[in-house]
């Protein structure tokens, strides 16, 4: 087994271990990724999974007007709650896409999510080279890439983070939470979405 193999496998046995377990709430974490003024009114909470290929395509035809609309103008704070759903190769392409995405750091974090996201079917097919690639591209060296998905602190970290969201009552991908009233898990449209922020008082 490849070493990223290695590091899958690790964070498919935390990733089921913390399945299925309610009570308590989502909440927020010091190390949640974070786009837009930190004082905006609305605060959107985005569960996904860059694995997942409905989140991909929200990513795709939606992000960019509501980033456009809401995210650059002030009006939203942006939150990324990293999870861990499906199984095989989405869970592969997922925890060491996450892991790449923290070890390029904060400034870079959203660029690797972008990559991700417009990758994910070639991710699928050959996940090793396209997260290489990915890794690359962010200024990663090929022994920075090996010890980045194999660093056992970081994969525990994504697990913990994975398992607070289970325990919220998240458990499918994408579910948005707008200032505290969560959507029905799924995809949905700008214009939904935009109804829940004036709801919100957006």
């Amino acid at each position: 087994m490849s070493r990223i193999g290695m590091a899958v496998m690790a964070v498919l046995v935390l990733a089921l271990a913390g399945c299925g377990q309610k009570g308590g709430g989502a909440g927020g974490l010091p190390d949640d990724m974070v786009l837009g003024s930190p004082t905006a009114k609305v605060t959107v909470e985005e569960y996904a999974s860059v694995g997942c290929p409905i989140c991909a395509k929200w990513y795709e035809e939606v992000f960019p007007a509501f980033k456009a609309k809401y995210i650059d103008t002030g009006k939203v704070k942006f939150v990324s709650k990293e999870m861990l759903v499906g199984g095989g190769v989405e869970i592969t392409v997922a925890a060491s896409g996450f892991l790449i995405a923290r070890c390029a750091g904060k400034d870079k974090y959203f660029a690797v999510v972008d990559a991700l996201y417009r990758n994910q079917q070639q991710a699928f097919q050959a996940p090793r080279e396209t997260l290489l690639n990915i890794a690359r591209s962010v200024g990663m060296t090929d022994q920075q890439f090996e010890t980045c998905v194999n660093d056992e602190k970081a994969i525990q970290a994504l697990n913990d983070r994975v398992e607070k969201h289970n325990k919220g009552g998240i458990n499918s991908t994408p579910t948005f939470v707008i200032n505290g009233a969560k959507m029905e898990p799924g995809y949905h449209s700008l214009e939904e979405i935009e109804a829940m922020i004036k709801q919100a008082g957006g």
